[in-house]
């Protein structure tokens, strides 16, 4: 599955929007498949641990993720000959607790991840199921608004907006949000259209309901496990960009604990102490993975039983 930051392609949505979309597991065969599904399971834990340490972060963290002291800078990991228990992984260059900053740094990354996937599935989600339902012009001009899309760079764009406009987090959600919307209306047109010529369709026709009972009540529910997978790819996708931005020094801005401006802050230092660059990498890392791998999961245990 694909989970790079550069912007998308058609070809990048294939493996997902090609599978029928009609074939919706009953939830008793989609339990038995979830819980064989060791990937799914892995990064289900994984996600779920990391979600919990973002909630309790104000009650676990040992110190304020803001407070400085000058006196106390670089301090080592425990690991280290000269490390303390006082700050178990250690300080950065202006004596800020580390194991403060790095579990606070979850919210920021979840806060991104799905605040961006909520905003962009809204609009790719509408777009897709009105183009793959109605079809015809309104089908070409959605494929045209998609393809425009497209040819936009997604981080060149979103470094042009953030540096005019500024790199406030409220900023950083809005422009990534407005601007990776594009596989999931790929996903729902292709999905739509295997739908909505079925007979359940066919027969809410009939029977008189609206246009838009039909598309909320019968299409949706069967196109919503391709929704999911996609909301997956972008919730991590959004998080890696946003690490990019942070790095790059236009996203979030200081003094946010966020994972990608912990690893913009210690690049100066990454040759003597490497710790300050590996911890907020690694968490990044492992936070990416444990959604790519849920995504992975979802996809195999909602396919056809020929292709599970």
């Amino acid at each position: 599955m694909p989970g790079s930051i550069p912007g998308s392609g058609w070809a990048d949505m294939s493996d997902i929007a090609e599978t029928p979309a009609v074939a919706v597991v009953p939830p008793s065969r989609f339990k038995r498949r979830a819980l064989k599904h060791k990937g799914l399971m892995i990064g289900t834990l994984i996600f779920t641990v990391i979600v919990l340490i973002a909630l309790l972060a104000p009650f676990v963290s040992p110190h304020d993720p803001y407070a400085q002291d000058l006196n106390n800078r670089l301090v080592p990991p425990v690991w280290y000959e000269r490390g303390s228990w006082l700050h178990p992984l250690g300080t950065d260059n202006l004596g800020r607790d580390y194991l403060s900053r790095t579990l606070y740094g979850a919210q920021i990354s979840l806060l991104i991840g799905m605040s961006v996937m909520l905003i962009s599935g809204a609009i790719g989600t509408a777009l897709g199921l009105v183009a793959g339902y109605f079809g015809g012009r309104i089908d070409l001009l959605v494929t045209f608004i998609i393809t425009t899309r497209l040819a936009l760079p997604v981080v060149l764009v979103a470094l042009a907006v953030v540096a005019m406009v500024g790199g406030t987090l409220g900023i950083v959600i809005a422009v990534l949000g407005l601007l990776k919307w594009d596989r999931f209306a790929v996903v729902m047109r292709s999905a739509t259209q295997q739908v909505r010529s079925l007979d359940f369709v066919e027969a809410a026709r009939a029977s008189g309901a609206s246009q838009l009972r039909i598309i909320l009540k019968e299409v949706l529910p069967n196109v919503m496990p391709h929704l999911i997978v996609v909301g997956t790819v972008e919730a991590a996708s959004a998080i890696l960009l946003e690490a990019a931005l942070s790095f790059l020094g236009l996203g979030v801005q200081p003094p946010l604990p966020s994972w990608g401006l912990m690893i913009s802050e210690a690049k100066n230092f990454m040759f003597f102490s490497f710790w300050l660059i590996a911890i907020p990498g690694a968490a990044l890392a492992l936070l990416v993975l444990a959604i790519n791998m849920m995504g992975d999961g979802l996809r195999d245990v909602t396919a056809p039983d020929s292709r599970s």
